[in-house]
C-alpha cells in the first residue's frame, strides 16, 4: 500500500491519539515493549543553502511482539516514504501533532519484515540543529551545524524512539560541501578528505539523545593515543593548550571506576551559539569556547564530560523523571577525578561553591520541583536541567560516601558501573542495588533525598578556608578597605577563577557606584576575557546600575549563547522596567544567533512574543 505524506495527515485528523501516554513513556511516543530500533543507519545530505539534512534512516528491528507496528518520534519531519528491504512501500500514519512531544509515527510490519527504511528530510527551523553562516562562526569563513539531541530533540532531525529506555548502535555517511568536514559520536575522520562524504560507526548502543553531528572547517591535533582536540584552525592552538590535561583525567577516571568503554575520547570546540557548557556525546564531547580561560582554570567541565563516559552514556537514566541519575553522578565523578588532579584543597572549593548555587536556586524552585525523582510528565524535560538532578544528587551520592566510607563507596560505585553497563536505569533500580549492596545503607535516610523537598538534615556541610579568606576580603570590601589594598592583604595575584566568582557573588545584588569604580579600575572586570567572571561581573553591574559595563553587557550577551550565563543575566535584567526595556533591545539583536534551547528559556523570562 503506498502512502503519501497528504494521506497519512489526513488519517492522522481522523485518529488523534496520544501514544506516550498509552505506553507510559512520558516523553516518548514509542512502543519499545513491542519493536523496538537496535541499529539506525543514516544516510544524509547536508545542504547549508536549503539548511535542511535530507536522506534516509535505515532501522533495524527487535521485534519482540510480531504482531505490532513500529512506533516512532517525528518532529517536524517530511516524511517521503517508507520501504522494507526489498524497496517496497509500506503504510505508515502519523499522530496529531503535540507541542513537545511532534507526532508518533507507526509504521505497519507484515510478517519477516526486520528492517525499515524511512526517506525523509528535516525541517529548516529542526530545534536540535543550528545553522550557523560564515559571519556566525569564529574565523567567520565557512558556514558552520551542529545538533543538540538532548532532551527530546533527537526526533527533529531523525525519526528514532526519542526515549533513554532504548539503546541502539548505529552508523552513517553523511555528504557535506568538500571544504568541510563532518564529525559525529562515532568513530571520526581526523583529517578533510577530498570528497566530502564521511562514514561513521559506533558500536557500542546508545540513547537516542546522544546522536550527534557537527559539520564545520575544523582541523584535528592530538592529545595522547587516546584523545584529541577539533575546533576551528584559529581556536585549535589555544584548545590544544587548555585540555592538556585529559589525558591524566581519563587515566584518573578510569583508576577510580574502571575502564573507559567508548575506545577514544575526543573533544570539539563548537562556536559560541553552542547553548550548554558541554554536551558528553560518546567519543566526542561537544564543548564551549566559554572554558578557553586562558589558566585552564575552568577544565572542570571537561572532566564532568568525561565522568559522562561512565554515568549517563554508561548508565542511563531509564526516563527523564530519572536525570539525576545522569548528572548527579557525573557532578560526584566530576568531583573525584578534580580531587585526585589537583587536590582536595581545590576540589572542596568547587564544592562549596556547588552548594551555594544550590541552595540559591532551591529558594527559586517550586518544592515538588526539589525532589530528586522529578515529576515531568506533560513538560518539557528540559524543565528538571536544574541543580537539583545535578547539585542534589551530587551531595546525597556525597552523603552515601561519607556515611559508609569512602572504601566500601568506590567498590559500590564501580561495581554499579560494571553491572549496569549500557542499561538503562531508574532510580528505583538504583535504590534496590542500594539497599542489597551498599554495607550500612539500610540505617541512611535515603528516601528524604529521593523522594522529599530540599536539602535534607544529613547534607554535608562543606568547609574551605580558601573561601572563608575569600568572604573575608568580600565583607571588608564593603566596609572601609579600598579595592587597591585587597592584593597586598589578600594575595588575590594567587587567586583563580572560583576565588573572583566568590568574591563577586560574596559583595551581594547591589555595590554602590564608587565600590564598582574601584573593582573597575583596579582589576579591569569589564575588560575581562574570561567567561565565569564576565559572568559574575555583569551580574553584579546589573544590580549595581553600573553604567560603565553595560556595553560589555550587550556584548556578551550577543557573542555566545550558553544558557547558564543568559538566564541568570536576561532574568536580574527583567527584575527592574529599565533593565527589562534594556533586555528586550538586547535579546532583539541576539536572538536569530541562540540556539533554540536558549530561546525556549530566554523567552519565557522576558514574555517574548514574535
Amino acid at each position: 500500500m503506498k502512502s503519501s505524506l497528504f494521506l497519512c495527515l489526513v488519517v492522522s485528523l481522523l485518529f488523534a491519539f496520544n501514544a506516550a501516554q498509552a505506553q507510559n513513556l512520558p516523553h516518548s511516543c514509542a512502543k519499545p515493549d513491542e519493536v523496538s530500533v537496535s541499529h539506525l543507519h543514516l544516510d544524509l545530505n547536508v545542504d547549508f543553502d536549503s539548511k535542511k539534512l535530507t536522506g534516509s534512516a535505515k532501522v533495524t528491528l527487535d521485534r519482540k511482539a510480531a504482531d505490532k507496528s513500529l512506533w516512532l518520534d517525528i518532529k517536524g519531519l517530511a516524511i517521503e516514504k517508507v520501504t522494507d528491504e526489498s524497496g517496497k512501500e509500506l503504510a505508515f500514519t502519523l499522530g496529531r501533532e503535540q507541542a513537545d512531544l511532534g507526532q508518533a509515527m507507526e509504521i505497519e510490519l507484515a510478517a519477516g519484515i526486520d528492517t525499515v527504511t524511512i526517506h525523509y528530510a528535516s525541517s529548516p527551523k529542526a530545534e536540535a540543529v543550528q545553522w550557523l553562516s560564515p559571519e556566525q562562526t569564529t574565523d567567520k569563513q565557512h558556514p558552520f551545524l551542529f545538533t543538540q539531541s538532548q532532551a527530546i530533540l533527537a526526533r527533529t532531525w531523525v525519526p528514532c524512539q526519542d526515549t533513554p529506555g532504548v539503546r541502539m548502535t548505529y552508523s552513517a555517511k553523511i555528504q557535506v560541501p568538500p571544504h568541510l568536514m563532518a564529525v559525529m559520536s562515532a568513530s571520526n575522520p581526523q583529517e578533510k578528505n577530498d570528497t566530502g562524504v564521511y562514514e561513521f560507526e559506533m558500536k557500542q548502543p546508545i540513547p537516542s539523545y546522544l546522536l550527534a553531528l557537527a559539520v564545520g572547517d575544523l582541523k584535528f591535533k592530538s592529545l595522547g593515543p587516546r584523545s584529541g582536540v577539533y575546533a576551528e584552525p584559529s581556536v585549535l592552538k589555544k584548545a590544544v593548550w587548555e585540555l592538556y590535561d585529559t589525558p591524566r583525567m581519563i587515566t584518573a577516571a578510569e583508576k577510580l571506576y574502571g575502564p573507559y568503554r567508548w575506545d577514544r575520547y575526543d573533544v570539539i570546540f563548537l562556536p559560541s551559539s553552542f547553548p550548554f557548557g558541554g554536551m558528553e556525546n560518546p567519543r566526542l564531547t561537544f564543548a564551549t569556547p566559554t572554558i578557553l580561560a586562558g589558566d585552564r582554570s575552568l577544565v572542570a567541565l571537561i572532566a564532568h564530560e568525561l565522568a559522562h563516559s561512565w554515568s549517563g552514556n554508561l548508565v542511563t537514566n531509564s526516563t527523564w523523571n530519572d536525570f539525576w541519575l545522569n548528572e548527579g553522578f557525573t557532578v560526584y565523578f566530576e568531583q573525584r577525578i578534580m580531587e585526585s588532579l589537583y587536590g582536595r584543597k581545590y576540589s572542596e572549593m568547587l564544592a562549596r561553591l556547588t552548594l551555594d548555587g544550590l541552595k540559591e536556586e532551591l529558594n527559586e524552585l517550586e518544592q515538588r520541583d526539589t525532589w530528586l525523582k522529578l515529576d515531568l510528565v506533560g513538560r518539557n524535560p528540559d524543565d528538571g536541567m536544574t541543580a537539583i538532578a545535578y547539585d542534589k544528587g551530587y551531595f546525597f551520592l556525597r552523603m552515601l560516601e561519607e556515611r559508609t566510607g569512602r572504601e566500601k563507596w568506590d567498590a559500590f560505585l564501580k561495581s554499579w558501573f560494571e553491572k549496569h553497563a549500557f542499561q538503562s536505569m531508574t532510580t528505583e533500580g538504583f535504590l534496590d542495588y542500594v539497599s542489597a549492596n551498599l554495607e550500612g545503607a539500610d540505617s541512611i535516610p535515603v528516601k528524604a533525598w529521593v523522594y522529599g523537598p530540599g536539602l535534607p538534615e544529613s547534607c554535608p556541610d562543606v568547609v574551605t578556608e580558601e573561601l572563608a579568606n575569600v568572604e573575608k576580603a568580600a565583607s571588608e570590601f564593603l566596609g572601609e578597605l579600598k579595592a587597591s589594598d585587597l592584593a597586598a592583604k589578600f594575595a588575590t595575584k594567587d587567586w583563580t577563577t572560583h576565588h573572583w566568582n566568590h568574591f563577586l557573588r560574596s559583595l551581594g545584588e547591589k555595590v554602590s557606584t564608587n565600590k564598582m569604580q574601584e573593582l573597575d579600575a583596579e582589576f579591569k572586570f569589564t575588560q575581562s576575557g574570561n567567561s565565569e567572571i564576565t559572568h559574575d561581573w555583569l551580574m553584579l553591574a546589573i544590580g549595581s546600575d553600573y553604567e560603565p559595563a553595560m556595553d560589555r553587557l550587550e556584548e556578551f550577551l550577543t557573542q555566545q549563547g550558553r544558557r547558564k550565563f543568559l538566564a541568570p543575566l536576561y532574568t536580574r535584567l527583567s527584575k527592574t522596567a529599565k533593565g527589562l526595556r534594556r533586555g528586550k533591545a538586547i535579546y532583539t539583536k541576539a536572538r536569530p544567533g541562540y540556539h533554540s534551547v536558549s530561546t525556549g528559556t530566554i523567552d519565557k523570562i522576558l514574555g517574548w512574543k514574535q
